[in-house]
């Protein structure tokens, strides 16, 4: 695989913020949590987003340097102020969330090092609502033309869920996560009327050709659909203590096997295995070391 001038294998673009839950805040975001698990599984990762120049932003600064993420194509904002989402758990400990809007990561500009330094990376990590308004969806868009293997996380925020914003981001994808619910809503958006999953999914890849798609479904485990087959893992029984950001590293999990040379089965395993791990623990960014991950997966 390529390697950067400074070491990051993968590179996870858009929101960085502030999970205003009930007992106090936690940093989260897709992108955050993402590259938070790559670096915590040997994937030297970077970082682009925008902070406000506010106290909320300097802590996110100070936890990425705590955490070894790559902070140099991070932006700073003036004007907009460091983004907030307010977390809303149910009696199953799911999570619903509002999304403040705009925010500083809603700006996210373009330059030539951040193209460049892209375009060496092995991978791109991107998520849907990144692109819910215009200065970073253009960004986006001009960095999906580089090199790099792009990891779509779909994530499909009401009302940021715009059909050909989203066709955009699916014809440029290499891979594509989906959860069920995302997965039949993307059908649904785009006149499937299928409803079995391999359908769904063919459907999908013909439309959008893209080449791999993967798919969690909670406590019924996850599926890969790889340029070399099907390979399903199950999901470990665990306690739930909540789910925030167990989607994230999962995709994490998936994109650090792919880095390290696993077998697609091993591939999901170690997915599958992660999400459910830190299902276990509070918020997207648990303290864990990684032998604590390896010791629940050997179980």
């Amino acid at each position: 695989m390529n390697e950067v001038q400074n070491n990051h294998h993968a590179i996870c673009y858009g929101e960085i913020l502030w999970d205003v839950l009930p007992d106090g805040p936690q940093p989260g975001g897709a992108p955050l949590n993402v590259a938070y698990h790559l670096n915590k599984l040997g994937v030297s990762t970077g970082i682009i987003s925008k902070v406000g120049e506010d106290i909320n932003g300097y802590q996110l600064i100070k936890l990425l340097e705590k955490w070894g993420i790559g902070q140099g194509l991070l932006q700073h904002d003036s004007e907009y102020d460091t983004s907030e989402v307010r977390v809303i758990l149910n009696e199953e400990n799911d999570a619903s969330y509002e999304i403040l809007y705009p925010v500083a990561w809603d700006f996210i500009n373009k330059d030539d090092k951040t193209a460049n330094e892209v375009n060496e990376a092995s991978f791109l990590v991107y998520g849907s609502l990144s692109s819910r308004n215009k200065t970073s969806r253009d960004t986006l868009s001009e960095l999906l033309e580089t090199g790099a293997t792009k990891v779509l996380d779909i994530n499909m925020r009401e009302p940021y869920v715009k059909k050909e914003i989203l066709k955009e981001l699916l014809h440029k994808a290499d891979i594509v996560k989906f959860n069920l619910s995302e997965l039949r809503r993307c059908n649904t958006l785009f006149g499937s009327q299928f409803t079995g999953e391999q359908d769904q999914i063919t459907f999908l890849q013909e439309t959008f050709n893209i080449p791999e798609i993967v798919v969690t479904k909670g406590e019924a485990g996850a599926c890969y659909y790889s340029r070399s087959g099907y390979y399903y893992a199950a999901c470990p029984p665990v306690r739930v203590v909540d789910t925030i950001g167990s989607g994230d590293a999962f995709l994490a999990a998936f994109i650090a096997g792919l880095h390290h040379g696993f077998t697609p089965q091993e591939v999901i395993n170690n997915a599958a295995a992660m999400g459910a791990f830190v299902a276990t623990k509070k918020g997207g960014c648990p303290e864990y070391q990684t032998a604590d991950f390896l010791k629940f997966k050997s179980q």
